[in-house]
């Protein structure tokens, strides 16, 4: 009895795991059966109870016409009854874009050869000579310092630059005399902009991203194509787009800006438009913008665009969202104040205009794009979204981990550096780990777009967990920096980029907000393999049609559940060892791709079940949809940085910053688990789950101790390692930044340490001092050790150069007490200079 019911779970789990027919099914279960019967002895009424509780269910579902009318079109019934309601803008929000690497991961058995088979990001000869040339030489007209204390913009000489050289023309292809760079070379330039001003990384980037040039390449008429996208490639209009409102924040699908439908009157001739009146704010470089992209609701009382039926017309004869572009010199459009987003310096402020007639030509797309704006917005968004702030961010990241381990590593307290103390081991270790692992998921969302994806989910992954990471790595800087970071000045590389952190986390989209209704809330839409298939059939107007599409996907979906509870279980089991990992993977990763494959089968598993206990009001419990979007996006990290690894050609020394990066990410996974768990409403639901997922307990550990202070010391650490970390940043000079000194201290101590080590015998027997902190002190030692000839005069030099890099480093601004009177003056002055060439 007990090897026949063992061959029952046995079977069950393996028939599941491989999700057989419900034909096979019945087989199996009648087979069982019989030898129950046969050489079990289980009697006529057993058997005869067990065909009923198994065989004829089985013998239904198998029987697609009786399973239809018997299953298929009650469950119809009731789906359609608890299906939450879905308004049009989000419905439009959930179709924009595709799916990907996220799906896989929704799958519960991620196909590794999806991810893999992408080439390694390159560029080509043109874009290499570009961000060598132009982008180099681009930043060495500016600095954060002078931008955000002087001009409060970019100087006349950088804005011509970027306007001359094609900087706002990127995305735009060669025959409208753009760059036509690749989305990787995009986020390089931004990147590398953002490590070193980030007012010039703005003010690039918006123009590239979602604005009028991505909009008219995807949407625009022949006619406005041609005419509008050489002008912006050559500089000759600055772009922005309106979208945000006071009344329209996160919630931008609500905005009141409305266009109403009328005759009007433009360039002497009688023409169909509209009467458009709009309060925007927020809007990056509205202030000096030459030509405006604005979103409104267009609304056609009259009947004189729609009548003729071609529109889908709504409640008060609402057409829906629309986008227009508007030159800026245009009657009643009104810009040219500025905010003043926590003084960083890029142009931004609000636009407005009251009854402004616009012709109809002027709608993005033409008279076929009215009312499809939201649509056009979210698309574009789903890109955009993917490369601009993670590249950003990454940019001022890369900066941080360079100037803080250099710092960490020369300056010394208590007599030694303060990189060698375990608690900044700890700092630095979370500043290296997230680094490599935002890099590697920058590199991979951009490579998503190169390959033709618009990747929403991504993107959305990609801009909140980037920015936040983010965060940690700049406030833990700023931790190790002390006293120094919060002292302003130009000497400070950390502290305006710690004060402008809290945009990354603001623009293009809250990260609350994603959060918590974007990444699961689209993601279990979008990237289940059957949601969104159920969601169609249940709205198909076609009855038949309805049902049989609706068979298809309810009963894959079935079929789905079983295998991931069989997956989850056999991975909770073997805590991911029977689990396969591809066989390419390194010998030194495999558990964690074991270990992504566990996590993605059994997220998948309580994807389902917890979007049948909380059916439509999942929509209103954020933190459950959050916790789940967080155990969705630790995957899709953790994959970015495997891939990483490999297209760097499994770089040993990176190692450990590997294995950082996957330890955090799996224990954030793991505790977002157990935390929806925690807070399950059915308790007993809550149990099964995770005996099924983790019988054992907690697999996932944070990274350890020693492997932080691994990471730390690699960091420190002059050589290939720390070199690909901080890659691809600008580098600059002593005469530009007080940065360069710490880097120059760092590179010399490897041989001031061997000078210090040689010279250790002399210093225990008293014959030498020991080498001092204070730079007056580190004189005299020099001068000693060289009279008493301890060191050589080439020695000498060196320790010299060495006490002059890390006084320099190590020393904070200050300022006379005029400074206000001063620099008012000189502020005027440059201010004059910029409202002058803006004009």
């Amino acid at each position: 009895m007990v090897y026949w019911i063992a061959a029952l779970v046995i079977v069950s789990i393996a028939l599941m795991t491989l999700r057989v027919s419900a034909g096979i099914w019945l087989v199996a279960i009648a087979l069982w059966i019989a030898a129950g019967f046969q050489y079990v002895g289980i009697g006529l009424l057993a058997t005869v109870l067990l065909i009923l509780l198994l065989v004829v269910p089985a013998l239904i579902i198998a029987l697609k016409p009786l399973r239809m009318r018997l299953l298929t079109e009650p469950a119809l019934q009731v789906f359609k009854k608890i299906l939450p309601r879905m308004s049009r803008t989000e419905r439009d929000a959930i179709e924009a874009g595709t799916t990907w690497w996220d799906a896989e991961l929704f799958s519960g058995k991620p196909n590794w050869h999806t991810l893999f088979s992408l080439a390694a990001p390159t560029l080509t000869e043109e874009e290499q000579a570009f961000l060598e040339n132009e982008v180099q030489q681009l930043c060495t007209l500016i600095t954060d310092w002078e931008t955000t204390e002087i001009w409060q913009d970019l100087p006349p000489q950088a804005w011509k630059f970027i306007k001359d050289n094609g900087f706002l023309g990127m995305i735009i292809p060669k025959h409208y005399g753009g760059k036509a760079f690749s989305a990787y070379m995009h986020s390089q330039v931004i990147m590398k902009l953002s490590s070193h001003c980030s007012a010039a990384a703005i003010s690039v980037m918006v123009p590239n991203s979602l604005g009028p040039a991505e909009l008219l390449l995807q949407y625009g008429t022949d006619a406005q194509k041609d005419h509008y996208l050489p002008r912006l490639a050559g500089g000759l209009e600055l772009p922005c787009f309106a979208l945000t409102g006071p009344y329209a924040g996160s919630d931008a699908a609500a905005i009141p800006d409305v266009g109403v439908v009328c005759l009007g009157t433009y360039e002497n001739k009688e023409t169909l438009g509209f009467r458009v009146t709009w309060d925007k704010r927020y809007i990056t470089l509205g202030p000096v913008a030459t030509l405006l992209g604005l979103a409104f609701r267009v609304f056609d009382p009259e009947g004189l665009l729609s009548s003729d039926g071609t529109f889908e017309v709504h409640d008060d004869g609402d057409l829906g969202i629309t986008c227009a572009l508007i030159p800026t010199s245009h009657p009643g459009v009104v810009i040219g104040r500025r905010h003043r987003p926590l003084d960083a310096t890029f142009q931004n402020g609000p636009t407005s205009g009251k009854d402004v007639f616009i012709p109809l030509d002027w709608v993005i797309g033409g008279r076929a794009q009215v009312g499809k704006g939201w649509r056009m917005l979210m698309e574009c968004l789903a890109a955009g979204r993917a490369i601009s702030l993670p590249s950003s961010t990454v940019g001022y990241s890369k900066t941080a981990v360079r100037g803080t381990s250099a710092y960490a590593a020369m300056r010394n307290q208590f007599k030694m550096p303060i990189g060698k103390f375990e608690g900044i081991h700890e700092m630095l270790a979370s500043m290296g780990g997230n680094l490599y692992l935002i890099d590697a998921t920058r590199r991979l969302s951009a490579m998503a777009v190169d390959s033709g994806e618009k990747p929403s989910v991504i993107s959305a992954i990609s801009k909140y967990h980037v920015t936040e990471r983010g965060r940690v790595i700049v406030n833990a800087g700023m931790d190790i920096l002390g006293g120094k970071g919060i002292c302003m000045g130009p000497n400070n590389f950390l502290a305006r980029t710690y004060q402008q952190v809290p945009i990354a986390i603001t623009v293009e989209g809250a990260n609350i907000l994603t959060r918590c209704l974007i990444i699961f809330g689209q993601g279990a839409i979008r990237c289940h393999p059957y949601v969104w298939q159920e969601i169609t059939a249940a709205g198909e107007e076609n009855e038949s049609k309805a049902l049989q599409d609706f068979d298809t996907a309810f009963f894959g979906h079935v079929s789905f559940i079983f295998s991931n509870f069989a997956r989850t279980l056999l991975g909770g089991i073997s805590a991911g060892t029977w689990l396969a990992a591809p066989k390419a993977a390194p010998a030194e990763l495999r558990h964690f791709y074991r270990a992504v494959n566990r996590m993605s089968t059994a997220f998948a598993l309580l994807s389902d079940v917890s979007m049948f206990v909380f059916g439509g009001s999942l929509k209103f419990r954020e933190r459950v949809s959050a916790r789940l979007g967080d155990i969705l996006s630790q995957l899709y990290l953790i994959s970015s940085v495997l891939k990483r690894y490999e297209d760097e050609g499994r770089q040993k020394d990176d190692l450990p910053f590997v294995f950082w990066a996957i330890e955090d990410a799996l224990h954030q996974a793991q505790e977002a688990y157990f935390a929806i768990l925690a807070n399950y409403p059915g308790r007993a639901m809550a149990f099964l789950l995770r005996l099924s997922a983790f019988p054992f307990g907690r697999s996932y550990r944070q990274p350890s101790d020693a492997l932080e202070s691994t990471v730390a010391r690699a960091m420190q650490t002059d050589g290939p390692s720390r070199d690909r970390l901080i890659a691809d940043i600008y580098l600059p000079d002593h005469t530009q930044a007080s940065m360069a000194y710490g880097e120059l201290a760092f590179k010399l101590i490897p041989e001031v340490n061997a000078i210090e080590a040689r010279l250790k015998p002399a210093i225990k027997e008293g014959q030498l001092a020991p080498l001092p902190q204070s730079l007056i002190d580190m004189q005299h030692w020099i001068e000693a050790a060289l009279a008493g000839g301890f060191i050589t005069v080439e020695e000498q030099q060196l320790m010299t150069e060495y006490a002059h890099c890390v006084d320099i480093s190590v020393q904070v601004d200050d300022f006379p007490q005029d400074l206000g009177r001063l620099e008012a003056r000189q502020k005027r002055h440059q201010l004059v200079q910029l409202q002058q060439y803006h004009r």
